[in-house]
């Protein structure tokens, strides 16, 4: 299943709801769609590949591995937004078991793929829904990040799922932003809650519970601000909102998203570090990874906060975000096949 561990009127002020068409996803088949997964992965990552590529061929061309290349790699994947604690663990483990040896290119890329897949493997989490109804999403992230496109594409596939699904537009002080979740309500076919521009955003989240619970929803996925241009105000409505969430049900919200575009690159961290001061962040949704060279800061993410990464998306396509999964992620980023980074993990242990 996708992302499970299991499987209107208006009346100003109060909330307006709108009842989407049913949904019209179609799902391909299960082989055909991982194929075309795999391609669009592999192709959303070209450019951090890429780089990663590149630099590793030059520095690895007839050349042992030894303190200069270990020194020259650590650079590399520093500067390609993989961390500095990651790249230094990534190299010792290099260190520990080809030290001295001639290496190429290709086996530096299937052996650092490996390494990383390992260390990604505690992130790869779904979203656990069982337990409550409805269950509470809230969905956080800077303006831009593709925040309220990807509560879009998550309620297409949870109602592709045979779920019901409700989307509560709480970024109330930007009107594109609430015309777009619309949009993508309708498209998706999922519910729609509303209040009028400048709305108090607390307020319309416990709303939204209320006719969640009402209408039998089993999913209400609510959208926040991402003004970042005054921290403390965005900060104190943030964490409103999530105190308000949990009068109305003690246990939500019950996941906190915090979508973050990969093309920021180490400012994401700042980003998770700020986020989670205000609300709890129970999962990441990494976003544009096929708009930059800086697709490790995933990598960078996962080792310093240890937080799951439930998603990754690589385009515009409703299509274009899926489920995160270590071993696909790292064959991308340093563009080796799966089967060879499974033989190169063997051979390290």
């Amino acid at each position: 299943m996708w992302f499970f561990k299991k499987k209107a009127e208006e009346q100003k002020p109060e909330a307006v709801v709108v009842q989407a068409p049913a949904a019209v996803v179609t799902p391909e088949t299960k082989e055909a769609e991982k194929a075309s997964w795999l391609d669009r992965l592999k192709q959303g990552l070209e450019k951090s590949s890429s780089k990663l590529t590149t630099g590793i061929s030059d520095i690895f061309t007839k050349r042992k591995l030894d303190d200069a290349t270990l020194d020259e790699l650590q650079d590399l994947l520093i500067t390609s937004d993989i961390g500095v604690a990651t790249a230094a663990k990534l190299t010792e483990n290099l260190r520990r078991t080809r030290f001295g040896k001639d290496v190429s290119g290709d086996e530096i890329r299937a052996a650092l793929a490996a390494d990383i897949a390992e260390l990604l493997l505690p992130a790869q989490k779904a979203i656990d829904i069982d337990g409550h109804k409805p269950f509470v999403i809230l969905v956080s992230g800077v303006n831009g990040a593709g925040k309220t496109t990807t509560i879009g594409k998550l309620a297409a596939h949870y109602v592709a799922e045979g779920k019901t699904v409700m989307l509560a537009a709480g970024d109330t002080f930007r009107a594109a932003a609430v015309e777009q979740l619309q949009v993508w309500a309708r498209r998706a076919g999922a519910s729609f809650v509303r209040k009028e521009d400048g709305a108090d955003a607390a307020a319309l989240a416990y709303e939204a519970m209320e006719k969640a619970k009402a209408d039998n929803i089993d999913i209400l996925m609510i959208d926040t601000a991402g003004r970042l241009q005054n921290k403390a105000n965005l900060m104190e409505e943030l964490s409103k909102v999530a105190r308000v969430i949990s009068k109305k049900d003690a246990s939500a919200p019950h996941a906190g998203l915090l979508v973050i575009d990969a093309t920021v690159g180490q400012n994401a961290v700042s980003q998770v570090e700020l986020f989670k001061q205000a609300v709890p962040i129970t999962g990441l949704v990494v976003t544009k990874l096929d708009g930059t060279a800086k697709g490790g800061v995933l990598v960078s993410l996962v080792e310093r906060f240890g937080i799951p990464v439930h998603a990754v998306g690589v385009g515009e396509g409703i299509g274009d975000l899926r489920p995160f999964t270590a071993i696909e992620f790292a064959a991308g980023l340093m563009d080796v096949e799966a089967a060879a980074l499974m033989t190169a993990k063997a051979d390290n242990t």
